[in-house]
């Protein structure tokens, strides 16, 4: 049979256009929609835009520590229109370039809300296309959990819109999105209250990291409320109320922004027209095996809306493995063992591999060894500030091999990419004794804990 294209993709987020355009280098012919901007929720509302916020949250205390290198003090204030505008102008300046890239790859750009009318039909707008296969590529989704009043409440999308800085933000949440975005806000001189419902924040990652950014940030000046279970919202003139329970009892805050950036995010599956198909989807998100196909034989997904590692670096390799397997000769699949990621809180985290938790629990703790490291880095000397860099190896005793790193302090996620290349090459501890170390450098540290 024969069909419009050999590949359409539905979503032009990282993973969807890198999987159209490694399809198109191998030749194939390749159609894409997406109703929204070029880049999903990375280039748009996530990574991106977020990072910009996060370097421009840091000048505060550079400001004031550069006083302890001799330089005199600076008085000074954001301005946040001028800031604001100048990262989604980064954003529009990004949307082009992944335009161009569209262009240039010869992929076909619908910009239109996409869904599928059977296994090989896509509508899209007003007209109807076919393809051999089709790769689901829709990301996801902040969602408003079934809370009083929710509807008064930002989510982390909303944040980059504001056309003020609040001047107190209540975070509700402890994931990574809501820590980073307390400390973004805390760094640009909001007050900052943050309620999370568990007793730390940052549920799944190590919990001696945990511990630290948490204890950090409390330093900081940012409130964290622990073990709280939200009652509900309420707009009024003097702002958003929002009540909650915790050990202590009913408690009650008022804030002029507050933001649900850590509250949940879900598969973008509404009106794609799985229905029609024979896709399967599992607690709300679309089942792919190790090639990512679905149940449907000639229908892929990846990203986000798979719900397995939901980090953008891992839905664009998840795509063109697929584009490499299907159309150019080479089959291979996503390995998601040691995958590094980042927390750009303040302070930054970093992480690669096991946690303590996950090591005990898959070789006994008796096969566990941890090394951990707690110090000032240097750069805190002259200005007599009480800053902390952790560091932490967690090692199989039986092989040596170091199955976990972790790190909280400046620069981490530029130091765990270099470790988590050593970690995917299944590096011992030996090996890394045997590395000498650049000094004078808080990096060093992972190379001479005994």
């Amino acid at each position: 049979m024969s069909y419009d294209f050999d590949l359409f993709v539905i979503g032009a987020g990282s993973g969807g256009i890198a999987t159209a355009r490694r399809a198109a280098q191998y030749g194939a012919k390749v159609g894409i929609a997406e109703y929204d901007r070029l880049g999903g929720t990375c280039v748009n509302r996530g990574c991106v835009p977020k990072k910009l916020l996060v370097y421009a949250s840091h000048f505060p205390n550079a400001f004031e520590e550069a006083v302890g290198y001799g330089w005199s003090a600076v008085s000074s204030q954001v301005d946040w229109p001028t800031l604001i505008t100048a990262v989604n102008n980064e954003v529009h300046r990004l949307n082009g370039i992944y335009q161009s890239m569209l262009d240039k790859s010869q992929v076909k750009l619908f910009p239109y809300r996409a869904k599928l009318l059977d296994a090989h039909t896509v509508e899209v707008g007003d007209q109807k296309v076919t393809a051999d296969k089709i790769l689901v590529a829709v990301g996801g989704v902040p969602v408003r959990p079934p809370i009083a009043g929710i509807e008064h409440a930002l989510l982390s999308d909303d944040l980059f819109n504001l056309k003020e800085q609040p001047k107190k933000l209540v975070v509700l949440g402890g994931g990574y999105i809501g820590c980073e975005f307390a400390s973004i806000f805390h760094g640009l001189g909001s007050e900052v209250i943050q309620i999370i419902r568990g007793d730390k924040i940052l549920r799944g990652f190590d919990e001696d990291l945990r511990s630290e950014i948490q204890g950090a940030m409390e330093k900081h000046g940012i409130k964290i409320y622990t073990s709280a279970d939200l009652i509900g919202l309420e707009q009024t003139a003097d702002g958003v109320v929002v009540k909650f329970k915790t050990d202590a009892g009913e408690e009650t805050v008022i804030a002029d922004a507050v933001s649900l950036a850590a509250l949940g995010r879900k598969p973008n599956l509404d009106n794609l027209g799985l229905e029609n198909t024979a896709v399967e989807v599992n607690a709300g998100a679309i089942a792919v095996d190790t090639y990512s196909q679905t149940a449907e034989p000639n229908i892929y997904s990846v990203g986000d809306c798979t719900d397995k590692v939901n980090l953008t670096p891992v839905a664009i390799n998840e795509g063109r493995a697929f584009a490499d397997t299907m159309f150019g000769g080479q089959s291979r699949t996503m390995s998601y063992e040691n995958i590094p990621t980042a927390v750009f809180t303040t302070p930054e985290a970093a992480t690669v591999g096991l946690t303590e938790a996950e090591s005990v629990e898959q070789y006994g703790e008796d096969q566990v060894k941890v090394y951990r490291s707690r110090f000032r880095p240097m750069y805190y000397t002259l200005p007599g500030k009480d800053e902390k860099t952790l560091m932490k190896l967690i090692v199989h005793t039986e092989t040596d091999r170091v199955l976990g790193a972790h790190m909280v302090g400046d620069s981490a996620a530029e130091i765990i990419q270099g470790v988590a290349i050593a970690l995917k090459m299944g590096a011992t501890k030996a090996q890394f004794d045997a590395t000498v170390g650049i000094h004078p450098s808080s990096a060093e540290e992972f190379v001479t804990m005994r």
